[in-house]
């Protein structure tokens, strides 16, 4: 049995605190906004909006306006080119952090500091003990899917890189990793690896040389644990070769990445045999990953929001193995640990920590947004048991009152800390006339179709749309990328069905009356969506941040025109 105690994590003691911050998380997020504001009451931000030193919440609430990043921008650039003075904080902002743009078709700046450190040690801890008390891990290691980018400097000097950039550049970050079990099978060398491409193949890789001490497997997003397992579809055999030669092919060129790995590989017959012979005696690789990591006690990441659709074919690779959606968090900020692991990534909650932020939600179920104002935002504590908010966060890095874009339900409460369900992005509407539907909606409608595909022994690799305005009516467009040769009539048949699947009364009533043309469905040529993904690495994200955006608005006019010239059929709806 494992020991609780490890390495400096008592994972008791752990959910003792949580159990404690949580009891009265009213209390403690009226403490959290007092020990923001004291500490940051000097910033030039604060100062102007008049709240001379008070930091109670209602204060707070009638001197500081609701904001979005546009709004804190100038704020943002004046840091990162290097004004000193306190801005929106009262210390110094020592780093930046890159989102990956594939939300908005730009990369936001946010300001990263230590205590948004010392919040992701925490939700990681805290979300590490409720797991490892439901699958508690022996010694070993993880094959981690984790890549970052170079980081760069800002026009002032300070450091600019992702999010995950900023954390495995810290050493608080490493050791904190160490505490709670979650150490990478990989060296620094590949996950700093120039070329993504090439640290895919070798952590790979190193999941094989390591495959007997493998705990869990792990990557950011669900997409980036799916495109591993794609490309070991692909390369699998060449692996075997390395392993069996003790030489690393020659796809791998970068020099530091070389010799990092010439130390792990030695030539070894056996294992190469025993992956051949396992590999060779799947069927259509299902159960790939156990089949490989005997000993793999789960695979962990965000699989919730975008990523839901990616968990058809990873549960494929994963066969009885659990699928374990990670926490809730944006490269603004932490908000939420997923503390009851056991849930099914369709299912998974995650219960805010009143002490990382202050946190308050614009209800959402209501006609407010039909009579262009918002409702009045609610505290932690206030919000409803089923009900829907718009997030808005208040951290120790300089965000005050700023609205994240994320919908989430109310799914329960711990203690009296509410468990939050993601929803979707708000602004990721297909909306032309009355109509307004979610990236959930068409994730939905996405998976009808893809009913029809599956009976054809097909599936559909990744999708995206947009809406078509250059027409008179204007219709949604849906792009699918599929494996295999379908049909027409099959073909003919989803386009019917993805627009059938639309059940927003607004677009119904829409299509009815014509207001809103028929819908196209654009087949497109196998890799678009890699692509797709090539154009955001070039654009210095990493692949371990990236979503495929899923409604491609007129911002994103390059990832557009990617979409629209790999078009191999069209097809128009006849269903209404």
């Amino acid at each position: 049995m494992l020991e609780k105690k490890m390495e400096g994590i008592n994972t008791d003691e752990v959910i003792e605190e949580f159990e404690a911050l949580t009891k009265d998380a009213g209390m403690v997020q009226r403490e959290t906004l007092e020990r923001i504001l004291e500490e940051n009451g000097s910033a030039e931000y604060l100062q102007n909006l008049g709240l001379n030193g008070r930091t109670d919440p209602e204060s707070f609430k009638s001197c500081v306006p609701l904001v979005t990043h546009k709004d804190l921008e100038a704020y943002i650039y004046r840091i990162a080119d290097g004004d000193p003075s306190p801005i929106l904080t009262g210390k110094p902002i020592p780093n930046m952090s890159l989102s990956s743009g594939t939300t908005q078709g730009r990369r936001k700046l946010v300001p990263f500091n230590d205590e948004l450190m010392e919040n992701t040690l925490q939700i990681y801890r805290t979300s590490f003990a409720f797991r490892n008390r439901e699958f508690p891990l022996e010694k070993g290691k993880s094959l981690q899917f984790v890549y970052s980018s170079t980081p760069g400097k800002t026009k002032g000097g300070l450091g600019a890189g992702t999010a995950t950039t900023n954390l495995f550049r810290n050493s608080k970050y490493k050791n904190g990793m160490k505490a709670i079990q979650f150490q990478c099978c990989s060296p620094d060398e590949v996950i700093f690896g120039p070329d993504f491409h090439q640290s895919l193949y070798c952590h790979l890789l190193c999941g094989l040389l390591f495959r007997e001490e493998i705990q869990f497997v792990f990557s950011t997003f669900a997409h980036s644990i799916v495109l591993a397992f794609r490309t070991f579809e692909q390369v699998w055999q060449e692996l075997c070769d390395d392993i069996r030669d003790g030489e690393l092919s020659s796809r791998v060129t970068a020099p530091s990445v070389r010799m990092a790995m010439s130390k792990l590989l030695k030539p070894s017959p056996e294992l190469a045999d025993l992956i051949y012979k396992k590999c060779s005696g799947l069927s259509n690789w299902y159960g790939l990953i156990p089949e490989l990591f005997p000993n793999a006690k789960y695979i962990y990441g965000i699989m919730t929001g975008s990523m839901e659709p990616y968990l058809k074919k990873l549960r494929h690779y994963a066969g009885e193995l659990p699928l374990m959606s990670a926490d809730y968090g944006t490269s603004e900020g932490w908000i939420a640990a997923n503390v009851n692991p056991k849930l099914p990534p369709e299912l998974a909650t995650f219960a805010v920590l009143p002490n990382i932020g202050y946190f308050e939600f614009i209800p959402l179920n209501n006609d407010a947004e039909r009579l262009y104002m918002d409702p009045k935002p609610v505290g932690l504590t206030e919000v409803k048991i089923g009900e829907d908010y718009e997030i808005i966060v208040t951290t120790f890095a300089g965000l005050y009152r700023y609205r994240l874009g994320d919908v989430v339900r109310v799914a329960g409460f711990h203690n009296s800390t509410p468990e939050l369900k993601f929803v979707c992005r708000r602004n990721l509407i297909l909306s032309i006339n009355i109509d307004k539907n979610t990236e959930k909606d068409l994730q939905l409608s996405v998976e009808e179709a893809g009913k029809l595909l599956a009976e054809e022994k097909l599936e559909i690799i990744d999708f995206s749309s947009l809406v078509d305005l250059s027409t008179d009516p204007g219709h949604y467009v849906i792009f699918l990328e599929i494996t295999g040769e379908p049909s027409e009539e099959v073909l003919k048949e989803c386009c019917d069905c993805l627009d059938r699947s639309f059940i927003d009364a607004g677009y119904v009533s829409s299509r009815k009356v014509k207001t809103i043309g028929p819908l196209e469905l654009r087949v497109v040529w196998r890799g678009t969506f890699q692509k797709i993904l090539e154009h955001y690495l070039g654009l210095g994200t990493v692949v371990s941040q990236f979503k495929t955006p899923r409604c491609v608005g007129p911002m994103n006019s390059k990832v557009q025109q990617i979409l629209c010239n790999n078009v191999a059929k069209t097809y128009f709806s006849t269903a209404f």
